[in-house]
């Protein structure tokens, strides 16, 4: 690919107040190629001068910090080091708030440095009192509240397993998942508000706590008033009855690689895989993204507009260990005709909002312009993940939101819990591109026969060990899930199920998951170089595409939403076509333009290109409790313009 235009270049005194630029100057370097390669090719040394530089104390020194090199799934990253994750999130104290939440009704809540760390000290306690011990599983069904981000710290602090998802999962989605790890404690929320609708979740709850054996107590956290009749919940205690009485903070160092949450794949087609990430890897890794890559200082408000069940609600939370106040949100983002969060963003004075693709696409067909109806003085950078970033929405954050800020789009994944591609303060943002590789990442895109290529589509890899690589999978003793999952298709190399390209000019382009790629005529083809295209045309709102078996072959098979008003008609289907054959290549155009009313979506919005693929060709969606709108599938179900 010939290099993208830039649509932003940080000046001089930007550079050099970065935090990235004082670490490449720290180790010699002129320029960000050099550091990451040396990053790859030194990774020991890269990764202590990394902990350093993010100040992460270790309450014991590793003996070796990478013992088997040639190993990614079990380099033993930083063996005999000790550490908690907890302590580091938890350094900074004072009365300068650590927590806002901010409520779609209104609500603001705001927690001190050291109300956090007391609220932490006595759940602590508590969950010690009520038989909780390293290694056993916590459980949050909540909203991305204080509470959640106090749950999960107490959990860490003792050494204990933290896993969450978030309350607008039904009873068979939260089974999927905590039925699985057995946790001993369960905290839940007893509603939670919506698109201005109050939810009851009690019910839920009951039914849950019914069904988990091994839950002690499900504490319940009161996140509304009471709105339902009182469900009977097994071993229910309020929160505030929970909470042990004044406490000292008791910290427990775990080793390096001691388990610290289970995430979970979206269980789009089948059960959700439950995967582990330990102490250090997860807090060495996503420090290194908040303080080089993006930049997050002391001081710093922070915003991700994520749930509980989001790998994003993970990755902010350790915002906390560089001093930035964390802004919390729960709601629907388009409350109030679309102004919520940028009300919010200009009360709070964030400096670093992030979200997703979808939700910056969804923002352009708003009346709601961030630049002039709002003061955002402080808003200097802008995050996008869960999909990869069209070019026109480059174009949409530099005119409508603002013309001076580092727009980042991240990729990487629940898996590693973490990023192979992001942002970087010292370099341009070039329209549609991912700006750099990670530091110590050795990201590469291999073709179909594992040679590494530049300027060609293929397959996202990592071909050196990193240290937020998973312990591994839950209830997988011999590890054969963990390996089928990610080190099948190349021995021995990392492959992420991304289909994407290296530019020449050092960023990425991410097509698409790998598992969605089409294939016309032996072709493969990006879902998302598609949707860039049909997108562009007024009448259309979203797409989703998939490869339909037909005759002997796969031809392409496109579903659009429209406008309100607007039809699907031959003129249409022509001009969406000829955009698509004019910008892309004749294998990409549709065999056949449908129109549906919606897309269905996993709950932290990504579109489901295999359930529709599923549902298109008659075989069964396994999981539909992942999804956050399963009716939609029904949109796709036998229609007859499929069978011609």
């Amino acid at each position: 690919m010939s290099s993208n235009p830039i649509v932003w270049e940080p000046g001089t005194t930007r550079i050099r107040e970065s935090a990235m630029y004082r670490f490449m100057r720290q180790q010699g370097f002129d320029n960000y190629a050099d550091l990451h390669q040396w990053s790859i090719d030194e990774a020991a040394a890269f990764w202590i001068a990394c902990s350093r530089f993010c100040e992460i104390d270790f309450d014991q020194a590793a003996e070796t910090v990478l013992p088997r090199p040639d190993n990614i799934m079990d380099a033993g990253w930083f063996s005999g080091a000790r550490l908690n994750f907890a302590a580091h999130l938890l350094r900074h104290t004072g009365n300068e708030a650590a927590l806002v939440f901010c409520g779609e009704d209104g609500t603001r809540r705001e927690i001190s440095r050291d109300e956090l760390r007391s609220s932490v000290a006595r759940l602590a306690s508590a969950l010690r009192n009520s038989g909780v011990e390293k290694g056993d599983r916590v459980a949050g069904f909540l909203p991305n509240c204080p509470e959640a981000v106090m749950a999960m710290l107490a959990t860490a602090s003792i050494g204990a397993i933290w896993s969450s998802c978030s309350p607008d999962f039904g009873v068979n989605g939260v089974l999927d998942r905590f039925g699985q790890i057995e946790p001993k404690i369960l905290f839940a929320v007893d509603a939670y508000l919506y698109n201005g609708k109050t939810c009851d979740t009690r019910v839920t709850v009951a039914s849950v706590a019914r069904a988990i054996p091994s839950l002690l107590k499900t504490v319940i956290v009161p996140f509304v008033d009471p709105v339902a009749a009182v469900a009977e919940i097994r071993n229910e205690i309020a929160w505030q009855d929970f909470l042990a009485a004044d406490a000292d903070l008791e910290i427990t160092p775990v080793d390096f690689n001691h388990p610290l949450y289970i995430v979970y794949s979206s269980g789009t087609t089948g059960m959700p895989k439950c995967i582990v990430h330990g102490h250090g890897g997860t807090l060495l890794q996503q420090s290194k993204e908040h303080v080089l890559h993006t930049g997050v200082m002391d001081g710093d408000r922070l915003f991700y507009f994520t749930t509980c069940g989001w790998m994003m609600w993970n990755w902010l939370v350790c915002g906390l260990g560089t001093g930035a106040t964390l802004i919390l949100f729960d709601g629907a983002p388009f409350f109030s005709d679309g102004r919520i969060l940028w009300e919010i963003a200009e009360r709070e004075r964030i400096s670093i909002f992030g979200t997703s693709a979808k939700y910056l696409s969804a923002l352009q067909n708003t009346a709601v312009r961030p630049r002039y109806d709002f003061s955002l003085p402080t808003l200097r950078t802008v995050l996008s993940t869960g999909s990869p970033l069209a070019p026109e929405s480059f174009d949409f954050v530099y005119a409508a939101i603002a013309s001076d800020l580092q727009l980042s789009s991240i990729s990487g994944g629940t898996d590693i819990l973490s990023c192979f591609a992001l942002g970087n303060p010292v370099l341009p943002v070039r329209r549609g591109e991912l700006q750099c590789k990670g530091l110590g990442m050795a990201t590469e895109i291999f073709d179909d026969n594992g040679r590494s290529v530049i300027g060609e589509h293929g397959e996202l890899v990592c071909t050196k060990p990193f240290p937020s690589t998973p312990i591994g999978f839950w209830n997988d003793p011999d590890g054969a899930r963990y390996r089928a999952a990610y080190f099948e298709r190349f021995p021995g190399v990392w492959a992420h199920g991304d289909f994407a390209e290296l530019t020449t000019d050092g960023g990425m382009v991410i097509y698409g998951r790998s598992d969605s790629v089409l294939n016309p005529g032996g072709v493969r083809i990006g879902t998302a170089e598609i949707y860039r295209q049909v997108e562009k045309l007024d009448e259309v709102l979203e797409s989703i595409a998939i490869g339909q078996v037909w005759e002997g072959d796969v031809r392409v098979v496109l579903f659009d939403v429209l406008k309100e008003g607007i039809e699907l008609d031959e003129a249409l289907v022509s001009r969406i076509r000829k955009t698509i054959r004019e910008n892309t290549t004749p294998r990409h155009v549709p065999a056949k333009v449908l129109a549906v009313p919606e897309i269905p979506r996993t709950k932290s919005g990504k579109i489901v290109e295999l359930a529709v693929r599923s549902i298109v060709h008659g075989e069964e969606v396994k999981n539909t409790e992942a999804l956050a709108n399963p009716e939609a599938l029904e949109h796709f179900r036998g229609r007859a313009e499929l069978q011609a």
